[in-house]
């Protein structure tokens, strides 16, 4: 088989390993290439290491942890031989802020999988006004809505936002809800889809009738073990360790890896696929798999499939920046006493969040420095972000100064910058998803990966890599079985009306 990867991050990469581990198993030869338009591997996946003093700062410019309780990423990890080096989240400073009115107010505790159940924190927060609470204690009496696939969109879907204030109160989505979705989606909860980012928010409503009670209950059947790990991990260089460790088993094993080696088209002729470079030259294989974003994949499929680059492109992306600043901690204000904060889209700040780097992490750190990460951009506020390094640079330190009080000098600075970078599973993306996977059934040598399309975090992108996968081999397994059967019906001497020797024999 001769398969090729376009795009060479975590889900390009992961889908090429697993790939080589599937037909190695099987005894099978594969002729694997994996094509990288930019100069480095890993995508989004960006990890700086600076020898500072007697010490390291290891600096994300992308994701800066994954998730833990979705187990690809820490099984892979383990594979890799890395497991042992992932590390967990600071468990003595968990504070976590919310930006409201210009101060720090903590989040308040109890908050399963978004959802408040610690009533005495509720009480007690400021974050929500009084009004605003007993607004939110309705949930546990106003009904669920009944399934009604004509309300609110096709399939019933509604967006976050309504979702969240239709039970808990706008307030509650406001202050609470809204800027812990924006630090994951960096998206407007008004416009994504509920299906699409967080649908068991609905089960719970159908099942329990209440987001609390049902978050409660969902709490009493996997109660958390003392001593258990973090549910946020990384390994100890940073993120670009599982690169790297990807970009070696694949060279060891005979990858054919291309860095600065964009595409212009992809053709499908037969049941062969040509893969058209920048350069002029063409590539021919069995099947592909696009690790791409949508738009990129939109413009490489349009004149194979109109309609479904037409698909592809109808997903929207939001640009997005994270600017990374270290200090001495003398030259704090105030302690970093936890992981940082939020801001909500009400406070109208241009920044969308802040994590206090070396305290969340503190081998992040040399002792006696601070690591702090400003993140920029979100749906609908693009227009009034500066888009260039001395821009990001100068509004993140404005954020420290504004919030924190921080007016020193950093020691050092990095800025990273990811254009169209963040997919927006907006109303609708379900039945986008639905016509894409229609459409790949009349291709089943292509497949598609990445974060466009189920799950934006790093676990997610490497089981839409193993999905792609499994597609593209079942396709090769059917094909296989297929050409043994054919050939053995021609090598058969019985077979009706044909004498051997004559006429078909060979």
């Amino acid at each position: 088989m001769r398969l090729i990867v376009i795009g060479g991050g975590i889900a390009g990469l992961y889908s090429a390993y697993y790939t080589q581990k599937k037909t190695a198993a099987a005894g099978q030869t594969i002729h694997l290439t994996i094509l990288e338009s930019d100069s480095r591997w890993g995508g989004k996946i960006a990890t700086d290491r600076v020898t500072f003093d007697d010490g390291q700062f290891i600096i994300e410019g992308g994701p800066d942890t994954f998730l833990a309780t979705k187990p690809y990423a820490a099984a892979l990890c383990k594979e890799l031989g890395i497991g042992e080096r992932l590390h967990g989240t600071n468990p003595h400073q968990k504070n976590t802020y919310v930006l409201h009115r210009s101060r720090l107010l903590p989040l308040p505790d109890g908050l399963a999988m978004m959802i408040p159940t610690n009533i005495r924190a509720i009480l007690e927060t400021r974050l929500v006004s009084w009004f605003g609470k007993a607004r939110m204690g309705l949930d546990f009496l106003l009904p669920p809505r009944p399934l009604n696939p004509n309300h609110s969109g096709a399939g019933g879907d509604e967006s976050l936002g309504a979702f969240v204030s239709r039970r808990l109160g706008r307030a509650a989505y406001e202050n609470l809800i809204e800027p812990l979705m924006s630090g994951i989606y960096a998206g407007d909860g008004d416009q994504l889809s509920l299906a699409s980012t967080f649908p068991y928010l609905r089960d719970l409503e159908l099942k329990y009738g209440s987001l609390a009670r049902g978050a409660l209950e969902m709490r009493k059947k996997s109660p958390s073990t003392p001593g258990s790990r973090s549910a946020f991990l990384t390994p100890t260089t940073g993120l670009a360790e599982i690169v790297e460790k990807l970009v070696e088993r694949l060279t060891s094993n005979g990858a054919d890896l291309r860095l600065n080696t964009p595409v212009s088209q992809i053709s499908n002729i037969d049941s062969s696929y040509f893969v058209e470079l920048e350069t002029g030259s063409t590539l021919e294989a069995d099947s592909v798999i696009l690790a791409t974003p949508a738009y990129v994949s939109a413009s490489l499929l349009g004149s194979l499939d109109p309609s479904l680059a037409a698909d592809l492109q109808s997903i929207p992306y939001t640009s997005t920046a994270t600017v990374t600043l270290a200090y001495r901690q003398s030259d704090l204000v105030r302690p970093l006493d936890g992981y940082g904060y939020v801001i909500p889209r009400r406070e109208g700040r241009r920044a969308l969040a802040c994590t206090w780097t070396s305290t969340k992490f503190p081998h992040r750190a040399p002792d006696g420095y601070a690591l702090i990460r400003v993140f920029v951009g979100r749906a609908g506020q693009e227009n009034d972000i500066p888009w260039d390094e001395h821009g990001l640079f100068e509004l993140a330190k404005e954020e420290l100064l504004l919030t924190i009080g921080i007016s020193a000098a950093p020691l050092l600075h990095r800025t990273f910058m990811w254009d169209k970078a963040m997919p927006q599973y907006n109303i609708g993306h379900p039945e986008i998803l639905k016509r894409i996977d229609d459409a790949l059934e009349k291709y089943p040598g292509l497949a598609l990966a990445g974060n466009g399309y189920r799950g934006i975090g790093i676990p997610d992108c490497i089981h839409s890599g193993k999905l792609a996968v499994e597609k593209i081999l079942s396709h090769v397994t059917a094909r296989n079985e297929a050409v043994s059967s054919l050939a053995g019906e021609i090598a058969s001497p019985h077979r009706p009306g044909v004498l051997p020797g004559k006429n078909g024999s060979q």
